[in-house]
């Protein structure tokens, strides 16, 4: 449902839109986004839907049943909120400062790689509350506002809206790319029944290059802007909730949470630019900590450490699966062998058999 502003006034309400949207968008600024984009909302969808469909009929989707479930509000925001005209698209870069070296990290056997956008506080109450500030900026400027935020939090087409408002256009990886500021930043919304001025979609800009395709571990990009998400390490290490294929684990190195080799590999992230948002920043040292460290978390502390951390939502069962997993892969040591056997006889089955592959990768099964 969408919330109702109103405010008694007289004015315009002609003149009021026209300006309107460069508030919007000078407000967003104020507010900490990099990026803000409008779009019509009664656009056809019907290449979109067709082709949501023809993934989701390949089971490309795997586990998110909630990928399925919503039908056509997916792509016809009218369904999901009636009255909606205009979809605002905002966008908040998330590289910290002093985060350490990617490549550096995953090329180190022993260490934990955690994808960059989760090494701070949890992305969805910043931007929902920045947003709910810019919703309350226009609802201060105009007599009737109905509108609805949203991050990450229903069946919004993000990227696609995003891509017809103007912020990027949709990577060969599926992300969104931007030629200022590459494809690490995150996206929400706000759906609106105000007519609003729309902007223009951009040009896509990736040209012949396949380097996101040519990197992914699993390859799981079988195409360009096709993602069987399946095999995908992201999927795979936070919403995949049961066991990870076994031909699968040795691709996933030490990948514990989230994967970003097609974002760090793309030309476009050198423009990438670094966040000024201190809940961004690094917390806990996860960016540079080893797999026996994490492993070593009981699920007291797992709770306690990640504390508004999107990594907290996985759960400390799946944690200790990914980290078997990325012990499995590591360069063998006592500190590791030790780490693993410690496990061997955990309460949860389902890092019982990750951790037991685990030694087996080190030849150390029956060695407890």
């Amino acid at each position: 449902m969408m919330k109702t502003m109103q405010k008694n006034i007289s004015n315009n309400p002609s003149k009021n839109l026209v300006s309107l949207t460069s508030d919007i968008k000078a407000w967003s600024r104020e507010l900490g986004f990099q990026g803000i984009g409008i779009s019509d909302a009664n656009t056809d969808m019907s290449r979109v839907e067709s082709g949501l469909l023809e993934w989701l009929n390949k089971g490309y989707h795997g586990n998110m049943d909630y990928m399925a479930k919503h039908g056509a509000r997916r792509s016809h925001p009218e369904k999901l909120i009636p009255g909606t005209l205009r979809v605002i698209s905002a966008r908040m870069n998330y590289t910290s400062p002093k985060v350490k070296d990617s490549w550096e990290v995953m090329q180190q056997s022993d260490k934990a790689f955690i994808s960059r956008y989760a090494l701070g506080r949890d992305y969805h109450k910043i931007l929902r509350s920045r947003l709910q500030k810019l919703a309350d900026k226009i609802a201060a400027k105009v007599d009737h506002f109905n509108y609805r935020v949203f991050t990450d939090s229903a069946p919004v087409m993000e990227v696609e809206w995003a891509q017809r408002s103007g912020l990027g256009w949709r990577g060969k990886h599926t992300l969104l790319l931007s030629r200022e500021a590459g494809s690490m930043f995150f996206l929400g919304e706000i759906y609106t029944d105000l007519p609003l001025s729309v902007d223009n979609p951009t040009d896509n800009h990736c040209g012949t290059c396949t380097k996101c395709i040519d990197i992914c571990p699993t390859q799981a990009i079988i195409g360009p802007y096709r993602l069987d998400a399946r095999r995908c390490i992201s999927y795979l290490t936070i919403e995949h909730k049961g066991s990870i294929p076994e031909p699968l684990r040795p691709l996933i190195g030490n990948r514990v949470y989230g994967c970003d080799d097609c974002q760090l590999i793309c030309p476009w992230n050198k423009y990438a630019t670094v966040t000024g948002e201190d809940d961004f920043t690094v917390r806990n040292g996860l960016d540079d900590v080893s797999l026996v460290e994490l492993f070593g978390w009981n699920k007291e502390e797992f709770d306690t450490k990640l504390v508004g951390s999107p990594i907290r939502r996985i759960g400390h069962e799946q944690w200790l699966r990914n980290l078997a997993i990325g012990l499995g892969n590591a360069s063998s040591s006592k500190r590791i062998s030790s780490a693993l056997q410690a496990r061997y006889n955990d309460n949860s089955s389902l890092v019982r058999e990750h951790v037991r592959w685990a030694l087996r990768q080190h030849d150390l099964l029956g060695k407890s």
